[in-house]
């Protein structure tokens, strides 16, 4: 059912009127007729390819007990269909999912889909739907360029939008978002008939209530290239430096850059990055595969415009030679570096799986999340942290510190939470010697915790000593 305006049209795209398009059409239109045209197009194309996305997912967010998920809760979005029979839809309407379904418009059946891919990074999932039944007469999206500033484009499930700016940002997904609710989030955004954007967050009491993600056709072609290779999506190539600008001439004096020279300074290398142990701290990054980078971290993007440094590298396939340009102690270097994806050193955001933790003797050991400023030193360095004391004889007097960093267990430095379940079930004989922040200390003796583990995990109704991913030493 169609209700619509020169200004505003309404398109319902199931019986549940779940689905809504809202167009306004731009001065960038000279006519009725010609509106009424690219309406139609989008019309026609959402109709043939969009489908409703209906997720039950379920989730630890108790992090006294990360062992246990909530009551399952229902959400939905949008998602469209793309080439090999695929959906793309927002990650995170399907994050933590327990049960996806799908439906298409003017449909009443639901069809059971898998996850066969996620980017949280992205914030972009690929669906694939087995039923033969469900893909008849529905057609794949085909994808554009990215918009110019100042492009009309059309977004399937929120209001017209205008493009704004281009640039390339972190992004993680919220773990609520109001578009979710409305089931507006993995729409499509149209220009010209083709895929731009998918939108991707929504924000209440704002006069054009949608956020669209305009890079997608990066994301989205790297989340194919890894589904293809690998069945999994590899993530985003990254340099995994943190840097600084050099507007300042003071600055660029110092580190010995022409009046030629633009770069940016760089400050702290991650652990884990193929650039480690071949940029150093304090060199200046000068360019890129031969593009170089402005003083404020940008590069030139279509001539007339300007982005990040890092969509070079982010359009990158993992392993894919890259060649850096680099001003050191007044001396130019080139170096050559196979890009790859970078875990970041603190995973702030956590999807898809329970929480890690380990149960010894009544002791809940769960990683933290550091401080503020507090970046560990090398890949898979954890803050450890004794969440609580479950009482028992063997944790007697002990139940006071709960909440108390881990520092060193039998004298070692504790990494990570697998390195301290290592250093734990290592002592096999005698006592364990766990010291504390506030030099506090822990004695326990290790027959006797062992003993006491299954006892105490059966009294409080804990299903296991530990979390899967620290199943496997």
């Amino acid at each position: 059912m169609f209700v619509g305006s020169v200004r505003i049209l309404i398109l319902r795209c199931s019986n549940t009127s779940s689905q809504i398009v809202n167009t306004t059409f731009s001065r960038r239109f000279s006519s009725v007729p010609a509106a009424e045209k690219a309406k139609d197009s989008v019309i026609d194309l959402a109709l043939n390819s969009v489908v409703k996305v209906f997720c039950s997912s379920s989730k630890s967010t108790n992090v006294l007990q990360p062992w246990q998920k909530n009551l399952p809760r229902q959400c939905s979005g949008s998602g469209f269909v793309i080439s090999n029979n695929k959906i793309l839809t927002n990650a995170h309407v399907v994050a933590d999912h327990t049960f996806v379904q799908v439906r298409k418009h003017g449909s009443p059946t639901k069809f059971k889909a898998e996850v066969e891919s996620v980017g949280h990074a992205c914030d972009l999932a690929i669906l694939k739907i087995k039923s033969k039944t469900f893909w008849k007469d529905l057609k794949p999206l085909d994808f554009g360029d990215v918009p110019f500033p100042k492009e009309t484009v059309f977004v399937v499930g929120y209001p017209r939008g205008v493009v704004s700016r281009i640039e390339v940002t972190r992004y993680s997904h919220s773990k609520t978002n109001a578009a979710i609710n409305h089931g507006n989030s993995g729409g499509p955004a149209f220009m010209y008939n083709k895929v731009v954007g998918v939108a991707f967050q929504g924000y209440k009491n704002t006069r054009i209530s949608f956020s669209v993600g305009m890079s997608v056709r990066i994301p989205l072609f790297s989340c194919s290239a890894g589904v293809e290779e690998n069945d999994q999506f590899p993530g985003f190539c990254s340099l995994g430096i943190l840097c600084q600008h050099m507007q300042n001439a003071r600055l660029r004096n110092y580190f010995k850059m022409t009046s030629k020279m633009t770069g940016i300074l760089i400050k702290r290398i991650n652990p884990s990055s193929s650039s480690y142990g071949i940029l150093k701290k304090d060199d200046v990054l000068l360019s890129i595969d031969g593009v170089s980078i402005g003083n404020d971290e940008t590069v030139v993007f279509r001539k007339t415009e300007s982005i990040n440094f890092s969509r070079l590298v982010s359009m990158k396939k993992p392993c894919e030679t890259t060649t850096l340009k680099v001003l050191r102690d007044g001396k130019t270097h080139e170096f050559n570096i196979n890009i790859t994806p970078v875990e970041p050193l603190i995973q702030v955001c956590q999807f898809d799986k329970l929480p890690s933790y380990y149960i010894f003797a009544g002791l809940v050991f769960l990683p933290s999340t550091p401080q503020p400023g507090t970046i560990p030193k090398k890949a898979g360095g954890q803050i450890v942290l004794l969440s609580q004391v479950l009482e028992d004889e063997t944790t007697v007097g002990y139940t006071f510190l709960n909440n108390s960093r881990v520092k060193k267990v039998n004298g070692v430095q504790v990494e990570n939470l697998k390195h301290l379940r290592q250093l734990i079930e290592k002592c096999c004989t005698g006592d364990s010697r766990i010291d504390l922040e506030n030099d506090n200390n822990i004695i326990i003796g290790y027959k006797s915790g062992k003993r006491a583990t299954p006892k105490i995990l059966k009294r409080y109704g804990i299903p296991s000593t530990m979390s899967k991913d620290l199943q496997s030493l």
